[in-house]
């Protein structure tokens, strides 16, 4: 295989990322939302193939790194955003604007801040500050899980939580606020693209794994939704319990 059709392999994935975003804003603007989440599920695979691809081939490169930043800013900052908007913030006015505008803006500053760090050659074990896929994925999910939970439903789903969707509507302004903060802020969340493991950690991840095939068998949208929940979740509570253990241990110190 020549080194051309090996970059042109990474690239083909990038381009259905991008494209899925693209296709998904048009099925926002006539209406159907059910088929404009399902696309950017599917861009998200997109984003792990890309990535994946060009490190097995070896072919990773700048003209990557940046296509892949403006693939992700399509689809997982504007298509999100616009389709949000649709739904929810429409209904408050230039607050809705604003905060539409704003989660797009975070998003393109998060992946500029990638782009940076990876072209001066900054490498860390996780990302510094939420992925812009889970945030996306995160509002989809949330999308997909009202949307089903609306007539007869194709898949199994939790009742409690098919049940709070609706009501978590009222506060999803927040929620996406929430998100933009975290996406441009420093708390750490696990990169799985080099995680290490020992014999044990494997054992324990390869449980948990077999726990949430089984959730997903069972109940496919809201075990995808409670997945981007869990993980956006743990960054915080890290950041947070780590904070505490700094703060104790400087206030340990100044009381001696």
């Amino acid at each position: 295989m020549t080194n051309r059709l090996k970059k042109s392999m990474a690239s083909f994935f990038t381009c259905g990322n991008m494209t899925c975003g693209c296709l998904s804003i048009i099925l926002v603007g006539g209406g159907d939302f059910l088929r404009a989440s399902w696309l950017l599920m599917l861009a998200i695979v997109f984003d792990m193939a890309d990535g994946r691809m060009a490190r097995i081939t070896n072919t990773t490169s700048d003209f990557g790194v940046q296509l892949d930043s403006l693939s992700d800013l399509v689809s997982f900052g504007v298509a999100p955003s616009i389709m949000m908007y649709q739904l929810v913030l429409n209904n408050l006015d230039k607050t809705g604007m604003a905060i539409a505008v704003l989660f797009v803006l975070c998003s393109a500053l998060r992946l500029a801040k990638f782009n940076v760090m990876a072209q001066s050659g900054v490498v860390h074990d996780f990302f510094m500050g939420l992925p812009t896929p889970a945030s996306a994925g995160l509002l989809v999910s949330f999308v997909l899980s009202c949307k089903l939970s609306v007539g007869a439903l194709p898949f199994n789903t939790v009742p409690v939580l098919v049940k709070s969707m609706s009501p978590l509507l009222n506060i999803m302004p927040a929620v996406m606020v929430a998100l933009s903060l975290l996406m441009i802020s420093n708390i750490p969340y696990v990169s799985f693209k080099k995680l290490r493991y020992s014999r044990y950690k494997v054992l324990d991840f390869l449980v948990l794994i077999l726990l949430f095939i089984c959730m997903f068998v069972q109940n496919v949208i809201n075990t995808i939704f409670v997945l981007f929940f869990v993980y956006i979740l743990s960054g915080v509570c890290s950041y947070v319990v780590k904070s505490w253990k700094n703060f104790k241990k400087l206030f340990e110190k100044s009381g001696k």
